[in-house]
């Protein structure tokens, strides 16, 4: 069944992806104001800049969803011990440093457009980026901690889950581009919703299918490992 889910997933994260830029740059509205009493433009109006919006706030959405993923999967192998917990956790992680990575990429692009700098170390940001360290971190554990890699690695992954609640919290600050009370859903107008939810879908279809494969891929290799070391007892390998 899997092996004939990814594809179909693939194909949909595609044909969804095409609809996603399409919309984005050519259905979506620009981001503009203007002040009622003067008549001129809202100094704060973002214009182009702000389809960004429609593949940070996604790809952040896609990186939550990874991360509560890898915790609690994490969580309940150290109760467990099952394997099957852990390499759904390890799957997670390696998807999401990625989307990690792209949010950081198109923050610093946002960061730009409404704040003229790359980078600003407020408590959002910076606490993104811990984020992203610390799904960073959990890949060089479990490459090079030796045989209580699986161990650390779970206990990374629930402290980052702990971290994403903070993470979210902070989007009323108002230094924050997404500021506005209740963030940046709540402000979309009509004709952007529609395309925005239409991206987190798209992403989210290619994060199902991401972390299915890298399932798969993680599987193997520890049953490999496995293998390995009953030949080893067995005196099969040397």
């Amino acid at each position: 069944m899997k092996n004939k889910l990814i594809p179909i997933l693939c194909v949909l994260a595609a044909i969804g992806f095409v609809a996603s830029v399409y919309s984005v740059f050519f259905v979506a509205p620009l981001d503009f104001e203007v002040d009622k009493v003067t008549g001129h433009l809202n100094g704060s109006s973002l214009f182009f800049n702000q389809k960004i919006v429609y593949f940070h706030v996604a790809h952040a959405m896609v990186l939550f969803t990874s991360v509560f993923v890898a915790g609690i999967a994490s969580a309940l192998y150290l109760r467990t011990r099952k394997p099957g917990y852990d390499d759904v956790a390890s799957a997670a992680v390696d998807v999401a440093v990625v989307f990690g990575a792209a949010v950081l990429a198109t923050g610093s692009i946002w960061a730009k457009a409404a704040w003229g700098v790359w980078w600003n170390w407020e408590p959002r940001l910076t606490m993104s980026l811990l984020l992203w360290l610390i799904l960073v971190g959990y890949v060089l554990v479990r490459r090079f901690a030796g045989p209580s890699a699986d161990r650390v690695a779970a206990g990374m992954a629930i402290f980052g889950m702990v971290g994403v609640p903070f993470i979210y919290a902070m989007v009323g600050q108002d230094s924050h581009p997404a500021s506005g009370g209740n963030g940046v859903v709540a402000t979309l107008k009509p004709g952007e919703r529609g395309v925005f939810w239409l991206s987190v879908a798209t992403f989210m279809l290619w994060f199902v299918a991401l972390v299915i494969m890298r399932l798969q891929s993680t599987r193997a290799e520890r049953e490999l490992r496995e293998m390995r070391e009953r030949g080893l007892d067995l005196g099969v390998l040397s």
